[in-house]
């Protein structure tokens, strides 16, 4: 009797063990982390689309647009052109975050604030400023090595262009054509004055607060440029032939070296825009290109 009651009192204090050590093991384990909500992004523009695209990131809403969208998104929700997004359809898509470029901040942020969207505008100014907003993507997503692997891109292109820099850096006059509004004129600041720069020409018109500045004839017929750079901002159908017609009927251009040589050149979406884009790497080839027709400066 006696060994039977010990041999109960035995299995007792072995269960108790047993549940103490399960308790003391659940309180110190590592608390399962919540799982996190899949964000729903909101792209406004081509450039934020492509972006993400890039990054891997999912997308509820992306622009209109008559460029072709990336092919996992060609059949997400439609927001509106750039320039004009339809709040509703935005504010119907319940986003966590809408992503749109500083250079649009003035047009709709008023808009955004009222329907209380999570709105960030995306700084896309120079070649630097797009690595920049890449890396913050990616550590706010967790897309780091994705990011990491576009910077690395965009920074190969870099040194390629400048390895084909040799001589004297061409002079460089950048033109931005507008609808229906003539052009004007791109300093340093604005996007395709840092390709410029990047690929060693010379802008004529430097300035380190205003990326365009309107034009005047008076100064502009005392320019040199050895490259004319156009870029056909939105509707190129409409200002290609404005650029054109300017050509022809304003006798200064006649004059100026990079007409009498032929080195005027067309920059056209996707591969160029005002703000910078995924397509930089190819841009910055091709406007090393323009400005260094030969590659003795390339190292062999």
């Amino acid at each position: 009797m006696k060994s039977a009651r010990k041999l109960v009192f035995i299995l007792l204090a072995v269960v108790l063990v047993v549940v103490l050590g399960l308790v003391a093991w659940l309180q110190l384990r590592p608390a399962a982390k919540p799982a996190q909500k899949q964000p729903r992004i909101v792209a406004t523009t081509m450039a934020v689309t492509e972006m993400a695209a890039k990054l891997d990131l999912p997308l509820v809403g992306v622009p209109t647009s008559a460029n072709q969208l990336p092919a996992r998104y060609q059949k997400v929700t439609k927001v509106g052109s750039p320039m004009s997004p339809n709040i509703e359809k935005i504010a119907a898509l319940k986003p966590t975050a809408v992503y749109s470029v500083t250079v649009l901040k003035e047009q709709y942020e008023a808009t955004f604030k009222k329907q209380k969207f999570h709105a960030q505008y995306l700084n896309l100014d120079t070649v630097a400023s797009l690595e920049k907003t890449l890396t913050t993507l990616g550590q706010r997503y967790q897309r780091q090595k994705q990011a990491q692997q576009q910077v690395k891109l965009i920074k190969q292109a870099t040194k390629k262009a400048q390895a084909r820099q040799h001589g004297s850096k061409p002079k460089v006059l950048i033109l931005m054509g507008l609808p229906g509004a003539g052009y004007m004129i791109a300093t340093d600041t604005s996007y395709i004055g840092d390709l410029v720069r990047l690929a060693g020409g010379e802008n004529l018109y430097p300035d380190k607060t205003q990326p365009y500045l309107t034009p005047d004839n008076e100064k502009l017929v005392q320019q040199r440029p050895d490259v004319i750079l156009r870029l056909e901002h939105a509707m190129p159908e409409v200002v290609k032939p404005q650029f054109e017609q300017e050509f022809k009927q304003n006798s200064l251009w006649a004059q100026m070296p990079a007409v009498q040589q032929k080195r005027v050149y067309d920059l056209q979406q996707p591969k160029f825009d005002a703000t910078a884009n995924m397509h930089v790497t190819s841009a910055l080839q091709q406007v090393s290109r323009w400005l260094y027709p030969t590659n003795e400066g390339a190292t062999k």
